[in-house]
């Protein structure tokens, strides 16, 4: 069995976070947890894998503890700097610090001063936090991410690179998402192959089930009469490609479900870009269960209000 497998939940677990909190909520604070992970990472100039470890720890502590008892900036840090350690892209502590609260305030990382009382008060935070987070994980380092299996699909289709773009920000965007604590890398990376196909293809794209049934679908598909259709082989690519089970397939129609309904609640207002993403609709094949996802902004307004005198 993968070692990974021992972080691998089923469904019913994300109704179980310690936080006790409702699960949209839950997974909207994770959301915005990973987020500024990302945003912490990348003023640091961390290579991609170290992002990706240390959110799929962000993930995984927050299974053990509560986000009532740790914040989730807190945590983000305490991951990134582990990261740096466990990752070879090693960073000063202060570093992360001065980041950090850059951040937080909106102070240009240059006009902090050597001496900042603040700064200290994260260190010490983020310290804290590294001996709980290093308890959450049981002291397992090693993380599998879906974008290394992605590197190995994209030799196997080098031409496309428009999928391979749409496939890599799906991936990265699946840590926002519970996917890591949920389904093994290669299921994730086969469901954003998936999904990439379909978006780059656009209108006249072959359905998502037709792409992630169990058996190849027939190649005589009705399309219209001025386009060609995409080949079957190639639209079953990453099913083909990893030697899905059965069972894997309905995860990848499960982990495309999630996906989907995760772009789905996004504020559209502020992120117009998501429109073709957010109406996609799931498979048919997926496993029917309740919406555990709710509008961003409307989650985000009912938190303003309980924190407004």
């Amino acid at each position: 069995m993968p070692k990974d497998n021992q972080w691998l939940f089923p469904m019913e677990a994300l109704y179980h976070y310690p936080s006790r909190e409702p699960l949209h909520k839950t997974l909207y604070d994770l959301s915005r947890g990973v987020e500024f992970l990302f945003r912490l990472g990348t003023s640091l100039k961390l290579p991609s894998p170290a992002l990706f470890t240390a959110a799929t720890w962000f993930h995984r502590f927050y299974l053990r503890y509560s986000l009532r008892d740790f914040h989730r900036q807190d945590v983000a840090a305490a991951c990134i700097f582990l990261a740096t350690k466990t990752e070879e892209c090693g960073r000063k502590l202060r570093d992360v610090a001065k980041v950090y609260h850059s951040k937080l305030t909106s102070i240009d990382i240059t006009e902090i001063p050597l001496e900042c009382k603040e700064v200290d008060q994260y260190q010490t935070a983020i310290l804290v936090t590294e001996e709980y987070l290093l308890q959450a994980i049981c002291f397992d380092f090693t993380v599998e991410s879906p974008h290394a299996e992605l590197v190995d699909l994209f030799v196997a289709s080098p031409d496309d690179r428009v999928v391979q773009d749409y496939a890599w920000t799906f991936a990265h965007d699946s840590f926002r998402t519970p996917l890591c604590i949920l389904y093994p890398p290669r299921v994730i990376a086969a469901a954003c192959f998936v999904l990439a196909q379909y978006m780059a293809e656009g209108p006249n794209s072959l359905p998502l089930d037709a792409r992630i049934s169990f058996s190849a679908p027939s190649a005589s598909l009705p399309t219209p009469p001025s386009h060609k259709a995409p080949s079957p082989d190639a639209s079953r690519l990453a099913i083909e490609f990893f030697t899905l089970s059965e069972k894997d397939v309905q995860s990848v129609a499960d982990a495309l479900t999630l996906l989907l309904e995760f772009y789905s609640v996004q504020d559209l207002s502020m992120h117009p870009y998501l429109h073709d993403i957010a109406t996609v609709l799931p498979p048919k094949t997926r496993t029917l269960r309740d919406p555990i996802y709710k509008s961003f902004k409307q989650v985000f307004a009912n938190s303003e209000a309980l924190h407004t005198p």
